[in-house]
């Protein structure tokens, strides 16, 4: 079946495969993954990274190889996209924001609405939260002409998971990002959740009170929420808006500690990242913004070159985008992302 690129995945985790099958998608090309993961304990897919691939071979029509759990090897043809209402279950409680990144992309290639609703995992450990994916992720897609909107049914917090969410994907117009200048700090934005069976503790307004921090900035927006969910847990989001950029911090709430110090992390990452570095957008966001550089083209400043920015960079490349990390570009730590 495989006449286009290889791929080895070892290195950046699930990341690569789901760079690899974007781009694979949005330009038409074959791709190969190989050593899928080969890094981790545990290589090979797991549940959210074969739901990934599901999602994106049912809406492209993709003929596949080693779709299937604990695959180190993944060939992946794609056919055209077709716009339209879909459906992805995870399985466990896998990230449903992962989901996303690999349907965000064809926003550049659509030419009607595509919407995919997933079921997993809302707000759970490495990988971006809920609150922080429609806060922070997409809002800077946007600058660069790629248009999403995600719609939540029901949270899920680890261990079960269950929570059900729709990534509403639209054509777009794809145009230069310029994120090089962050200004200066405007305010600060707080959005927490519980789950309900945390609300008689007021854990979701606790960790937002302690999330807010003193950075002389007024504090725009607190939004403090209450969600159905199969299992207990909670989760806060600190948005930093700039003149130039937002960039997000988040916490997850963990049996045993108290809400208060789930905001204050929160809040001690973020003067943190106010006080420490030069940057323009998050570390999170950073290795995410990769693939609109490719596709869109533009300028980003990043905190720091982390293994998901060079494997990212290093996937645009292998399909032929001209994407560089230069290090000597910027004052201090971090780097100029260009493309």
């Amino acid at each position: 079946m495989h006449d286009g690129r290889t791929i080895d995945g070892k290195g950046g985790g699930g990341q690569i495969l789901r760079s690899a099958l974007s781009l694979s998608t949005v330009t038409g090309d074959p791709v190969r993954v190989e050593n899928v993961r080969g890094n981790r304990p545990n290589p090979g897919l797991k549940h959210q990274h074969l739901a990934g691939v599901r999602a994106l071979a049912t809406v492209c029509d993709a003929d596949v190889e080693g779709d299937e759990l604990d695959s180190e090897t993944v060939a992946f043809d794609p056919g055209d996209v077709s716009p339209g209402e879909y459906t992805v279950d995870v399985g466990t409680a896998g990230a449903t924001s992962l989901v996303f990144e690999v349907l965000l992309p064809l926003s550049v290639v659509l030419d009607a609405p595509l919407s995919v609703t997933v079921t997993g995992g809302t707000d759970v450990a490495w990988s971006p939260t809920l609150d922080y994916y429609r806060a922070v992720r997409l809002p800077l897609a946007r600058r660069a002409g790629v248009h999403a909107a995600v719609e939540v049914t029901r949270r899920g917090f680890y261990p079960r998971g269950g929570g059900e969410t729709t990534i509403h994907v639209t054509p777009g117009a794809p145009r230069s990002l310029s994120l090089t200048e962050r200004g200066d700090l405007r305010g600060v934005r707080v959005f927490s959740v519980e789950s309900t069976d945390l609300s008689n503790a007021e854990v979701a307004r606790r960790q937002a009170t302690a999330a807010a921090p003193d950075l002389g900035v007024p504090v725009l927006e607190r939004v403090v929420r209450t969600a159905d969910a199969p299992s207990a847990g909670s989760a806060v989001l600190v948005r930093l808006d700039y003149e130039g950029s937002v960039a997000g911090f988040s916490a997850l709430g963990e049996r045993g500690t108290p809400a208060e110090a789930v905001g204050e992390s929160a809040a001690e990452a973020a003067a943190d990242f106010h006080a420490n570095a030069t940057a323009t957008v998050d570390e999170h966001t950073g290795d995410q913004l990769v693939m609109l550089v490719a596709l869109c083209g533009g300028r980003v400043r990043l905190p720091a070159v982390t293994d998901h920015v060079t494997t990212n960079v290093g996937v645009a490349r292998a399909f032929g985008y001209d994407v560089t990390v230069d290090e000597a570009a910027v004052p201090g730590p971090g780097a100029m992302l260009s493309g």
